[in-house]
């Protein structure tokens, strides 16, 4: 059975897809993972990490005050992302890594958003352990994510 970033490779060149990815919570480990697929030179547009709020929203146009753990964070940051690398699918991360929790939100507290030619989304995960156990599974959801969005039809 393939890896997610070995099908990702995959259906990315045989689509002839380009991908983009944002990062608060992961900080430029998925964008890493990613960076790692075959021939990714040549369909991974490229990422920003965007770790303070005022970044996300003068670069990926977030609006000014949504809390930053949320659904709508995470598609808005995806949507962005792909936007302004003008890529054909997009996954963003956000969340609380820990060891804390942050807003009232609890530590593993984790939203991975996606955008495509079609819309965008988001889905909550809710993650234990250490903040590098948290950080490592994010990575991992937001890689069988964007295999997700590469399968959908056209």
């Amino acid at each position: 059975m393939k890896s997610p970033i070995e099908r990702l490779s995959e259906l990315a060149t045989e689509r002839a897809l380009t991908v983009a990815v944002a990062e608060s919570l992961t900080c430029g480990l998925l964008a890493s993972e990613i960076g790692k697929g075959e021939n990714a030179s040549d369909w991974f547009s490229g990422a920003v990490v965007a770790y303070q709020t005022a970044v996300k929203v003068q670069v990926l146009g977030l609006p000014d005050g949504l809390d930053p753990c949320s659904a709508e964070c995470a598609s808005r940051l995806a949507r962005g992302v792909r936007s302004l690398l003008k890529a054909d699918i997009a996954v963003a991360t956000t969340g609380v890594g820990g060891p804390d929790s942050e807003d009232g939100h609890p530590p593993g507290t984790v939203f991975v958003g996606w955008a495509d030619a079609t819309g965008a989304g988001a889905e909550l995960f809710h993650f234990d352990g250490e903040p590098d156990d948290v950080l490592r599974a994010t990575v991992d959801r937001a890689l069988v994510l964007l295999v997700r969005v590469a399968e959908k039809d056209d």
